[in-house]
């Protein structure tokens, strides 16, 4: 069955949706996205959500092209009809059309698409089992803390561990520190402490992170934000991963060391049934 998408205002069969050869998204990757997850039909932390769009568009001087009332609509429509019961809505806003040159020339009219995609994560198989990891060289550009399309460093990073028969990518700098996943945050447990990398240009905001930390503070669960290493990582107690289209996941490997015996843990099992619960509460 064929989506319908979102094209600059427009639903259309996924099919018939196209954008130029000269939009600076695909000449340069000078676009932005935002991806919020959909669950029980309801949009999940969606004013974080676009609190980060409203950002990335500043910091790379793109004019905010739709208000959230307008996302919001939209997203609803879409997931309506797509018949998204559980999965994502993606948006990406580019700075728009040109002739190619580094160099953009006045204001732009930005492009604006959108689209669906069914995925279960309340209970996935991952869930159960919980994934494994595999650490690489962290290479992206400086400036990770704008959601931007460029995706490169991500994209080579994820093959890797694919290839190695992991889940997901643990990105580690040139000094040993861990930044982030290939897509998504984390975290390790050592000695009852939940550590996470404060947030900087080297990692992004994320908004599962922002919201699992505002429960840990409302829960008593201590949390403390500062960079650790990869042997940090390989002798935690316990270590978990976060992102709008997992929500909260066990890690239990990383490279070739076991993480919590193997299996999640009572930390993982705690903060994934607070998160739920409040994304079912506040999903609008």
């Amino acid at each position: 069955m064929k989506r319908t998408v979102y094209l600059n205002g427009e639903f259309l069969p996924e099919d018939e949706a196209r954008i130029s050869i000269f939009d600076r998204a695909v000449l340069f990757g000078d676009a932005i996205y935002e991806v919020a997850g959909v669950l029980d039909r309801k949009l999940i932390d969606f004013e974080a959500h676009m609190q980060r769009y409203h950002r990335s568009l500043g910091e790379l001087g793109i004019p905010v092209p739709l208000d959230k009332t307008q996302i919001l609509s939209a997203f609803r429509k879409l997931a309506e009809l797509n018949d998204l019961e559980e999965g994502l809505i993606y948006m990406q806003v580019t700075r728009g059309e040109a002739d190619r040159d580094f160099v953009w020339q006045g204001e732009l009219q930005p492009t604006v698409f959108m689209f669906t995609q069914h995925k279960l994560a309340v209970e996935s198989k991952a869930t159960e089992t919980g994934v494994i990891l595999k650490s690489v060289d962290d290479i992206r550009w400086a400036r990770r803390d704008i959601k931007s399309v460029n995706l490169l460093g991500q994209v080579l990073a994820k093959k890797a561990a694919s290839d190695a028969g992991a889940y997901e990518a643990l990105m580690v700098d040139s000094d040993g520190y861990i930044t982030e996943c290939g897509a998504t945050s984390f975290y390790i447990v050592k000695d009852d402490l939940l550590l996470t990398r404060p947030l900087n240009n080297d990692i992004l905001a994320g908004v599962t992170r922002k919201a699992l930390i505002a429960l840990c503070i409302t829960h008593g669960i201590r949390l403390v934000e500062s960079k650790f290493r990869l042997e940090d990582a390989l002798q935690a107690d316990e270590a978990f991963i976060s992102g709008a289209s997992s929500y909260v996941l066990a890690v239990v490997q990383i490279d070739d060391q076991q993480i919590s015996g193997g299996v999640p843990g009572s930390w993982f099992l705690k903060l994934r049934d607070i998160y739920i619960q409040h994304a079912r509460a506040n999903a609008i």
